[in-house]
């Protein structure tokens, strides 16, 4: 059997309504990958209250596989237990809210060879209101029309030795983990490659990570002390690259 190309993570918590979406958006990125450029698609359920369990079991025999943690960490956890199971050469996330674009995998490898040997590449992302949502909800949400750079997991390939190269996802923060994470690897060398295409949809709901833990956004100063921390204690005269926030 040949070895695993490309792992895909993905972190669901109470998402049964939304997880099959997702999954279909990635098992059709997959197939384009092509023989011998094996992907797995591993979701974690973080403590689910309601039917993502099920919901992602059902996949069983198209590829997906489950892990379930018995009590919620929060996302971070998630991402890095998937993460651990996982044994691809390159990595790859989606929420379980949100959806990926066709064609996104061929992009993405495209601009992560462009980058040279160390590189993440990132897309844009596109939101949208999730047709469910309660109308009323809806009119006191604003969906911004226009596609955004997508520095988030969701919008991210990279390779599994420079996730490694950085780290684990920060596992304290109920949101600004990957913000922690990525100016992680900025302090490391590694240099992001935007490519213009839409390769994330981000659905939004009303129970987002960010709607529900707006009282956690100090998780945010704490991501730029920390920051600002490590940038302290390096020796004098060293530069880091500016770049994407």
């Amino acid at each position: 059997m040949a070895a695993t190309f490309l792992s895909i993570v993905i972190p669901a918590h109470n998402a049964a309504p939304y997880l099959g979406e997702a999954l279909e958006s990635v098992l059709g990125e997959t197939v384009s990958l092509g023989a011998g450029r094996p992907a797995e698609i591993i979701v974690v359920d973080d403590a689910s209250r309601d039917g993502t369990a099920q919901v992602a079991a059902s996949y069983a025999g198209r590829g997906v596989r489950l892990i379930s943690n018995p009590v919620q960490g929060g996302i971070g956890v998630a991402r890095n237990r998937g993460v651990a199971a996982a044994g691809g050469e390159f990595l790859a996330f989606l929420d379980a809210d949100d959806l990926w674009t066709r064609n996104r995998l061929q992009r993405l490898f495209a601009a992560l060879e462009g980058a040279g040997s160390t590189g993440i590449a990132f897309g844009h992302t596109r939101q949208f209101a999730c047709p469910r949502m309660d109308p009323a909800l809806r009119g006191k949400l604003r969906v911004p029309p226009d596609p955004m750079p997508a520095y988030c997991a969701g919008g991210m390939l990279l390779r599994r030795a420079d996730f490694n190269s950085v780290g684990r996802f920060a596992e304290g923060f109920a949101v600004g983990e990957f913000i922690d994470w990525f100016a992680r690897a900025k302090e490391k060398g590694l240099r992001p490659a935007l490519i213009g295409d839409v390769v994330l949809e981000r659905r939004i709901h009303g129970t987002n990570q960010t709607i529900q833990h707006r009282q956690s956004y100090a998780d945010y100063a704490q991501v730029l002390k920390r920051a600002l921390d490590r940038r302290r204690a390096q020796p004098e005269g060293r530069e880091f690259r500016d770049g994407e926030p």
